[in-house]
C-alpha cells in the first residue's frame, strides 16, 4: 500500500519529486521516463486527430494531493489545476481528518440514463403502458449494440416512462429513460449510439414521432456520498480554539443554506477539487458540474452540496453527496498518456472507486474553504501560493525564484509588475539588489484600512489654485497613517515612533513645551479632537503607525488627523459619519496649514479620487468621484527636502495680493488643466494625463514653488522615459510624481534611485464604493 505522506514534498524541485515516487514504488520506470523527459506531452499532430482547427496544445500544471485516507486505504491524488492554493489547501485537510481517521466513501452503482423523446401521440396514457410491457424488448435491441459490454456485466436494464405534459404543437410530451450500466466506461458515446437504435422500435409502439435521442448529464443515478468526523482537538489554529472553529464551518454552513449567492460559492469550492482530478483523469468534468449544480438544485432551491455538523461527542461531521459518473477506460484516458500515469499514480480500480475518491476530494477542499473563511480568511492562506504564479509570470526562474516569491509576501503586493521589479533589481547590475530594496518601497493598491486609519494623498492638477477656488484633482495612495487608542486610568500618552512628543493632550497649552515643531502639531491635534469629541475627562494612550513621510507634500498631517479621529471614535464607542470626520480634520488641518483648501482631509477621509473645488467659505466645498476604468501605476519621488505647505501658500499669497490678476489669470489655466485631466482619467488616457501633466507643473513653476531638487527628479523622469511629471503637494521639496507606459514605470523609478532619490510605485484606481458626490464638507 502507497503511503500518501510525503513530507515536505512542496520543498523538493521537480526531479527529486520523482526519484522519490520511483523510489517508493508509486511511479513505475515507464512512468518516470516519461515524466522526467517530457514524452508524455500532447503534441500538436496528436491533438490536430483528438479535435478540430488545432493551432497549438494547451498546457496546465498537474500535481499531488497528499494525505488521503479513504476507505482506510491511502491515496496520492493526480489534480490538475492552475490555482497552487487548491493543492495545498485540499492536502493540508487531508492531513487533518486523517489524523481523525480519515474519509469515508460510498458508490452507488453508477447508471447513465438516456432519454428518448416521443411527441404526436394518438393516446399518451396507452402509449406508456405499452412501452412498459414491451420494454423487454425495447432493453435487448439496445444491448444489441454492444454485446461486449453485456458480457463484462453492463449494458442497458430498465426503462422509465414518463408523462411531462402538453408541449405547444405536438400533444404530450412522453420521454422514454433507458437506464444502461457502462461498467468503467464514462459512457456517453455508448448511450447515444443504444438510444438511436432503439428509436424506430419506440415510434412503432407508441405511434408517435421520436424527436431528440440522447443521455443525460444529470447522473442522479450514480450517486456518491463521503462523509468525514473530525475530532474537535483537531481544528483549531494558532488563534482559534477547536471549538470556535468547529462553530464557525457550521454557521458557514448555515449561510449557504440560506443564501443561493453563498450557495454558489460554497459548491464551486466543492467542485474545485472535484474538477482537478476529473481533468488528471480524463473525465468530462463539464457534465460532472452541470450534474452536481442540477442535483443542487433538485429541491427548486440552489442549495449546498455538503451538510456540516456536531455529533453528540462534540466533532464536526461533513458529508457530502452528489451526483458523478466517471470512467477509466475508453478513448479519452487511452489517448492521453499523462491521463493513464495519473490513474497509474491513483491505483483505483474501477470507476465507481475512482467517483468515492473524488467525493472525498471535493469534501476535503471545501472543509478548507471554510475553515479559513472562519478563522484567518480566505486570502491570507492564499497569498504565499498566488505569488508563486505571479514570479512564473513575470518570469522568474530557477534559484531567484523563491527569492521573487519572497520578496512578494513580505511586500504584501502580489502583482506581476512588482515581482518584475524585483527580478530586474536582481539582475541588473546598475541597480544591485540591496541598494534597491532600501531605497524603493513599491506601493500596491489602497487597501480598506478600516476605520482607524487616514489615507496619503497625491495631487494630480490644481496645487495653489485649489486654495482660491478652483478645481483640483487628487487621489489616495496606499502610504497610510494608522492609530490604535486605548483606555487608561488618567492622562493621555501620544506614542508616534521616530517623534518626541510631551505634554497632556487634553489642554493644547501643553503643547508649548514641545520639543520641536514636528511634536508640536500632533499634541494640538490630538486635544482639538479630544476636545471636539467631548472625551476630555477620560483616560487614554494614542499609539500612531505612520507608514506616510512627514513634510512631504503628501497629506501626512490630515491623515494623521482623520487616523486620530477614528482611533478615538473607535475606542470610545462615537458614532460619527465620514462627512462628520471629514469636517473634525479640516480643523485639524488648520492647525498646521492656517488656511487650507480641504483637500488633504478630503482624501484622507474618503480614500478615492476626487474632483475638489472649495466653495463659499473656508469650510465648505463640493466634491465628486473620479471614474478610472483601469489602474493608472504612478511613480513618486521624495526630494528628502522638506516641504512646509503652509509657508508656501503663505508665498503664493503675498504674490496673489500684489498682482491679482495675473495670478488669477494663472490658476484660470491650472483649473482648465484640471477639468481636462478628468476626462482624460476617465478615458485611460495617460499620454494626455503626461501632457496635461507637464503644461501644469510650467505653471506651478510661474507660481515660484518648485526647488532644485523637484526640477532634478523631474528631468531625470522625463528623460527616462516617463509621459507627464511635476511637484504634488505645496511644492518647495517634499515629493513630484510620474507617469510612464507600464513597461516603463520601473525603468522610470530606477533612474531617480541611482541619482540618491527614494521612490515609491503605487496605482490611482477607482475606489469599491464611490463617494456621494458633491458632498459639502
Amino acid at each position: 500500500m502507497k503511503n500518501a505522506h510525503l513530507s515536505k514534498f512542496y520543498k523538493l524541485t521537480v526531479t527529486e519529486r520523482l526519484e522519490l515516487l520511483y523510489e517508493r514504488g508509486i511511479l513505475n520506470q515507464d512512468n518516470f521516463a516519461a515524466l522526467r523527459t517530457g514524452s508524455y506531452r500532447l503534441d500538436a499532430a496528436t491533438a490536430d486527430r483528438l479535435t478540430e482547427n488545432v493551432i497549438g496544445v494547451f498546457s496546465m500544471p498537474m500535481g499531488l494531493g497528499l494525505n488521503f485516507q479513504i476507505n482506510q486505504r491511502d491515496y496520492l491524488i493526480p489534480m490538475v489545476v492552475e490555482e497552487p492554493s487548491i493543492i495545498a489547501a485540499v492536502s493540508a485537510a487531508a492531513s487533518r481528518i486523517g489524523r481523525s481517521g480519515g474519509f469515508t466513501s460510498i458508490a452507488d452503482t453508477p447508471l447513465l440514463l438516456g432519454q428518448v423523446q416521443v411527441l404526436d401521440l394518438p393516446d399518451p396514457h396507452v402509449a406508456r403502458a405499452e412501452l412498459l410491457r414491451r420494454k423487454g424488448e425495447i432493453v435487448d435491441l439496445a444491448n444489441e449494440q454492444h454485446p461486449n459490454m453485456v458480457a463484462r456485466g453492463g449494458g442497458a436494464s430498465d426503462i422509465q416512462v414518463f408523462l411531462r405534459g402538453s408541449t405547444a404543437e405536438h400533444g404530450e410530451l412522453l420521454v422514454v429513460h433507458l437506464i444502461v450500466d457502462s461498467r468503467d466506461a464514462m459512457g456517453a458515446n455508448l448511450v447515444n449510439t443504444m438510444c438511436e437504435a432503439v428509436a424506430p422500435l419506440i415510434e412503432e409502439i407508441s405511434g408517435g414521432r421520436v424527436f431528440l435521442r440522447i443521455l443525460s448529464n444529470f447522473t442522479d443515478h450514480a450517486l456518491v456520498r463521503a462523509r468525514a468526523v473530525i475530532a474537535v482537538d483537531q481544528l483549531k489554529s494558532e488563534t482559534f480554539s477547536g471549538e470556535q472553529v468547529r462553530d464557525g464551518i457550521i454557521v458557514a454552513h448555515e449561510f449557504a443554506l440560506m443564501d443561493v449567492y453563498r450557495a454558489t460559492t460554497h459548491n464551486k469550492g466543492v467542485m474545485n477539487g472535484i474538477d482537478a482530478v476529473a481533468i488528471a483523469t480524463g473525465n468530462d468534468w463539464r457534465a460532472i458540474e452541470a450534474a452536481a449544480h442540477a442535483y443542487a438544485a433538485r429541491s427548486g432551491r440552489y442549495s449546498p452540496l455538503t451538510v456540516w455538523s456536531k455529533n453528540d461527542n462534540g466533532d464536526l461531521v461533513g458529508e457530502l453527496e452528489l451526483p458523478l459518473k466517471v470512467g477509466i477506460v475508453g478513448g479519452q484516458v487511452e489517448s492521453n498518456a499523462l491521463v493513464r500515469i495519473a490513474l497509474d499514480i491513483l491505483g483505483v480500480d474501477s470507476a465507481a472507486e475512482l467517483a468515492q475518491v473524488m467525493a472525498a476530494v471535493g469534501l476535503a477542499q471545501n472543509f478548507a474553504a471554510l475553515r479559513a473563511l472562519s478563522t484567518e480568511g480566505i486570502q491570507q492562506g492564499h497569498m504565499r501560493l498566488h505569488a508563486r504564479s505571479v514570479a512564473v509570470a513575470a518570469g522568474a526562474s530557477g534559484e531567484r525564484f523563491n527569492d521573487v516569491v519572497d520578496s512578494l509576501v513580505a511586500s504584501g503586493n502580489i502583482k506581476v509588475w512588482k515581482a518584475r521589479h524585483i527580478l530586474e533589481s536582481m539582475t541588473d547590475p546598475a541597480a544591485p539588489a540591496a541598494a534597491a530594496t532600501a531605497a524603493t518601497r513599491i506601493l500596491h493598491e489602497v487597501p480598506d484600512l478600516g476605520r482607524t486609519a487616514g489615507f496619503g494623498k497625491i495631487i494630480l492638477f490644481g496645487e495653489h489654485s485649489v486654495v482660491y477656488g478652483y478645481h483640483a484633482i487628487a487621489a489616495p495612495i496606499a502610504l497610510s497613517i494608522r492609530a490604535q487608542v486605548t483606555r487608561q486610568e488618567s492622562g493621555t500618552e501620544l506614542v508616534i515612533p521616530g517623534l518626541v512628543t510631551s505634554g497632556n493632550a487634553h489642554s493644547a497649552e501643553s503643547a508649548e513645551s514641545a520639543e520641536s515643531a514636528d511634536s508640536d502639531l500632533p499634541v494640538r491635534i490630538a486635544a482639538l479632537i479630544i476636545e471636539r469629541l467631548g472625551i476630555s475627562a477620560s483616560g487614554m494612550r494614542i499609539e500612531v503607525f505612520p507608514s506616510l513621510p512627514r513634510a512631504s507634500g503628501l497629506g501626512a498631517s490630515a491623515a494623521l488627523a482623520v487616523a486620530i479621529i477614528r482611533g478615538m471614535a473607535n475606542c470610545f464607542n462615537i458614532r460619527l459619519t465620514d462627512n462628520e470626520v471629514n469636517a473634525l480634520a479640516f480643523e485639524c488641518e488648520q492647525i498646521v496649514h492656517g488656511t487650507p483648501s480641504g483637500i488633504d482631509n478630503t482624501v484622507a477621509t474618503f480614500g478615492r479620487p476626487i474632483l475638489f473645488r472649495k466653495a463659499n467659505g473656508a469650510r465648505s466645498a463640493n466634491f465628486s468621484a473620479v471614474t478610472v476604468p483601469h489602474p493608472i501605476p504612478v511613480i513618486i519621488g521624495l526630494t528628502g527636502v522638506r516641504s512646509l505647505t503652509a509657508r508656501t501658500v503663505s508665498l503664493v499669497r503675498t504674490a496673489w495680493a500684489k498682482s491679482p490678476s495675473r495670478y488669477d489669470g494663472i490658476f484660470e489655466q491650472i483649473d482648465g488643466l484640471a477639468l481636462a485631466g478628468v476626462g482624460a482619467l476617465e478615458r485611460g488616457d495617460i499620454a494626455e494625463l503626461g501632457d496635461l501633466m507637464n503644461i501644469n507643473h510650467g505653471l506651478l513653476n510661474a507660481l515660484q514653488v518648485s526647488s532644485p531638487e523637484l526640477e532634478t527628479l523631474v528631468a531625470i523622469a522625463r528623460r527616462s522615459g516617463a509621459l507627464g511629471a511635476k511637484l504634488t503637494g505645496g511644492g518647495g521639496g517634499g515629493a513630484m510624481i510620474a507617469i510612464a507606459e507600464p513597461d516603463r514605470t520601473v525603468a522610470v523609478a530606477g533612474a531617480m534611485q541611482l541619482a540618491g532619490y527614494t521612490t515609491h510605485l503605487t496605482e490611482i484606481r477607482a475606489a469599491t464604493e464611490p463617494p456621494a458626490t458633491d458632498s459639502t464638507v
